[in-house]
């Protein structure tokens, strides 16, 4: 089993070699830190409660900046996050902008991956949201 650290100290990831390689996940994050932080599910929406972007990305980036914003309040980086859950209305949408996707989240939070699912949903809270992100975090 291989271990790939990350830069906080709390967290390690594991990708084992007899699991396909990991692309824009960890297959396991292993937290030692001491305190947890749970991040609420975060859309696009702006300071005023409105939805912003027409598109995944446009909402995508915006949803992780909020998440970001959120954690970074309480005390933690992206390299901190253990688990992050992706709500899709379109799957098959989310998969044909992964690159794109992945290029946001390299540029927003780096190359250390938590654990992650994309989920598709019927729908969201907000009827034009089209993605949302909730997860959790360990914090020395």
């Amino acid at each position: 089993m291989t271990t790939e650290r990350a830069h906080s100290p709390e967290l390690s990831r594991v990708n084992p070699p007899a699991l396909s390689r990991p692309t824009g996940f960890s297959h396991a994050v292993v937290a030692t830190g001491s305190r947890l932080v749970f991040l609420a599910g975060q859309t696009a929406l702006d300071a005023d409660g409105k939805i912003t972007g027409d598109t995944l990305p446009e909402q995508f980036e915006r949803a992780l900046r909020n998440l970001l914003a959120a954690l970074r309040a309480a005390g933690g980086t992206p390299a901190d996050l253990a688990r992050v859950t992706v709500y899709a209305t379109d799957v098959a949408d989310y998969r044909d902008c992964a690159r794109e996707l992945g290029g946001v989240w390299r540029r927003l939070a780096g190359r250390d991956y938590p654990a992650m699912a994309v989920v598709e949903v019927v729908r969201l809270w907000d009827e034009q949201a089209l993605v949302e992100l909730d997860g959790f975090a360990v914090l020395p």
